[in-house]
């Protein structure tokens, strides 16, 4: 992984809402923070890639300010929730929600929907792995939280069964 792409991987951390975020393969590891009391820390097992990493990182720290507007999208979010009844399923992972098998394939579930429970509500991509997030209960769709192909954070809203 060349200078280029580690800055790159690190705008587009700064941009979403993320938290945190990791990468790992054969010959580099990096580790990404927005969490207070930590600093992004990339590191890598090559030694010529290490010095270059730990001068990259002060990028992701100082744009904290961008944290702040990134908040305001999901309090505007969680302001009509309370209007929707029932219960809040939330993501078990970090990774991009998918609601529907494919571009062209129907969506796993719409509001209004009859769910069982262990029905498949949507998929979470989370590095390169498809995760199936399945209903918690027998229930009824009342609101889908998230958009197809957003990022999500670990315990974000995504979908609320009454």
């Amino acid at each position: 992984m060349n200078i280029n792409e580690i800055k790159d991987l690190m705008a587009q951390f700064d941009k979403s809402s993320l938290r945190e975020f990791s990468y790992k393969n054969q010959s580099d590891e990096l580790t990404f923070s927005k969490n207070e009391g930590q600093a992004a820390v990339p590191t890598a097992s090559a030694a010529p890639i290490a010095v270059p990493l730990q001068a990259a990182s002060a990028p992701v720290i100082e744009p904290t300010p961008q944290a702040a507007p990134s908040a305001e999208p999901e309090i505007a979010s969680e302001d009509p929730a309370p209007a929707a009844e029932g219960d809040v399923v939330e993501s078990p992972l970090v990774g991009v929600a998918y609601l529907a098998a494919g571009p062209d394939k129907p969506p796993f579930v719409s509001v209004g929907d009859q769910v069982k429970k262990g029905q498949t509500l949507m998929i979470i991509e989370a590095m390169k792995v498809m995760n199936e997030v399945p209903a918690p209960k027998d229930g009824l769709v009342t609101e889908i939280l998230v958009q197809n192909e957003e990022m999500v954070e670990f315990g974000k809203g995504l979908v609320r069964i009454k």
